[in-house]
């Protein structure tokens, strides 16, 4: 079976990136299809992957302000040349999964979420604190991409969603049932022991861009004084800097090995934000550690009220600053919590993708067959 992969970029490192290269484990001699590629910005095993780029790769300074540029991906999509494939299994948040396929292909999409900056444009604009000019033309553009992301959704023949809140905006926007496989997480390789001793304080590690709301997380810690580490990089850093008491510490991009022990050592992890899914939480989890998350989204699959963490319902600085005021940490099992990560483990994730394609090539290849003997 010929396979190839396609992502809507690669010049950054997240979860949607880490379901690539899970992928690849699962077809290691696919080819990555995608727009544009920064070898710098994302994990160096995709060097050693064939990767094949669309013509947006020769556009100057795409790389790094790839934003601007945002009316050309679809066209890049539908310029990929994936008419040697029998299966075309993309990664899409955006425009991987409006290829154009062959008759004779099957395309199957895992779609982290439909476009956040068409279907949630007025947040969208709020949260990214865009100028006048971007705020007179985007609207244009985004109409024009709606309605492409529309019909480019009735090209996939079968969605994969990461989470049920995820399945259910794919109902909504697309009108497309959704089978749900949650991400893989490698909770196997985050070292556990309930003898860990426990530090005294909270600990947040994600992108710096607004919608993480890791502001929440800095203001009520502030207000209650309490120690937060705050690891990662991003856009937003000036500005969470400022906003910082003396009582949080920035930390920047550490090794898988830093990052690990400060899992290890912490109270809680935090997380703020509303997310699709949310990955980080998980490995806080796999090292026995439990999790203060906004209740909605992809949290509500990820962790377990009252066992695995704790939710507040509202996602403002009042409601964190009274989860936190009455968080215990001793009222976890760290075993519990550690069992329940291993739930999502990348293993599971693998053999869960592999049977899901097995039972559509073969009910694909069944229909091909009656439909040759009815000619």
């Amino acid at each position: 079976m010929r396979v190839a992969l396609v992502h809507d970029y690669l010049n950054q490192m997240g979860g949607a990136e880490r379901v690539v290269m899970a992928f690849h484990e699962i077809f290691p001699d696919a080819p990555i299809y995608t727009s544009i590629y920064d070898p710098r910005r994302v994990d160096p095993a995709f060097r050693q992957m064939d990767v094949r780029t669309s013509f947006m790769q020769k556009f100057p300074g795409v790389i790094k302000h790839h934003q601007p540029y945002l009316p050309f991906y679809p066209f890049a999509m539908e310029s990929l040349d994936l008419r040697g494939y029998d299966l075309v299994l993309s990664s899409s948040s955006a425009f991987a999964k409006g290829v154009i396929t062959r008759p004779g292909t099957v395309h199957i999409c895992y779609c982290h979420t439909p476009m956040r900056w068409c279907w949630n444009y007025e947040e969208y604009v709020e949260r990214e604190q865009l100028g006048k000019v971007a705020r007179g033309i985007l609207p244009f553009v985004i109409t024009g991409l709606r309605i492409w992301d529309q019909v480019s959704a009735q090209r996939v023949d079968h969605f994969i969603a990461n989470s049920p809140v995820v399945a259910e905006r794919i109902q909504k926007h697309y009108r497309r049932e959704a089978v749900v496989i949650p991400p893989p997480v490698e909770a196997s390789r985050f070292p556990f022991s309930e003898r860990n001793e426990i530090g005294d304080y909270f600990l947040i590690l994600c992108r710096f861009v607004p919608y993480k709301r890791v502001d929440l997380a800095i203001e009520a810690c502030n207000r209650l004084k309490l120690p937060l580490v705050v690891i990662g990089k991003g856009r937003d850093e000036e500005r969470l800097r400022k906003m910082a008491g003396p009582t949080i510490r920035f930390l920047g991009g550490l090794s898988d090995e830093e990052v690990i022990s400060y899992f290890q050592h912490c109270r809680a992890f935090l997380f703020p934000g509303y997310e699709d899914f949310g990955i980080t939480p998980l490995e806080a989890q796999a090292c026995g550690r439990p999790v203060i998350a906004y209740g909605a989204g992809g949290a509500l699959a990820s962790i377990v009220d009252g066992v695995t963490g704790v939710f507040f319902r509202e996602q403002t600085v009042e409601s964190l600053v009274e989860a936190l005021a009455t968080f215990d940490e001793r009222q976890f099992d760290p075993s519990a919590i550690r069992n329940h990560a291993l739930e999502f483990d990348k293993s599971r994730f693998n053999r869960r993708i592999l049977q899901f394609i097995e039972a559509k090539m073969a009910a694909t290849q069944g229909e091909q067959r009656v439909e040759t003997q009815l000619k």
